[in-house]
């Protein structure tokens, strides 16, 4: 897999006064991917150690009444996963959530770079509401720097 991470140059595009982003990118040979066929393969299925990590994750924030991703989603286009999905374009989905302590995007994207290859990007943006969404972003932020491009690579294996 040659998956690398980037600075994200304008993450207030997706969700205005984001305090942090990142973007990892896939390049892909011979898969003719949509962006929502991208987020399906990397998102719709977690690998067995993840879907630990976030059982782990619910039992810790419960507590807190921070929403977990299971409850049902209101929004008409559905679910990716976990992820409610809040718009779809050609050439990327934006899925995401709104909670008290923070808002987060996750923004799959998949462009032609030609002769069978495309290049698909995960743009994680958040914007923390308080003290509570900037600790719990701290601490998730060794975790998701090792679950995005795992879920990713799922893309190449399916």
């Amino acid at each position: 897999m040659n998956s690398t991470a980037q600075i994200v140059p304008n993450p207030h595009d997706a969700l205005a006064g984001a305090q942090f982003a990142d973007r990892y990118l896939l390049v892909t040979e011979g898969l003719s991917l949509t962006a929502l066929g991208a987020a399906e393969r990397a998102l719709g299925q977690t690998p067995r150690w993840v879907g630990r990590l976030i059982a782990l994750r619910n039992l810790a924030v419960r507590p807190f009444r921070l929403k977990t991703g299971l409850e049902p989603a209101v929004l008409p286009a559905g679910k990716i996963g976990i992820f409610p999905l809040l718009s779809q374009l050609p050439g990327k989905v934006v899925l995401g959530l709104d909670d008290w302590h923070l808002d987060f995007r996750v923004l799959v994207e998949v462009r032609d770079l030609g002769m069978g290859r495309q290049e698909v990007a995960a743009t994680t943006i958040v914007k923390t509401h308080n003290w509570l969404g900037r600790t719990y972003l701290a601490i998730i932020m060794p975790f998701h720097r090792i679950v995005v491009p795992a879920m990713l690579a799922q893309i190449l294996s399916k």
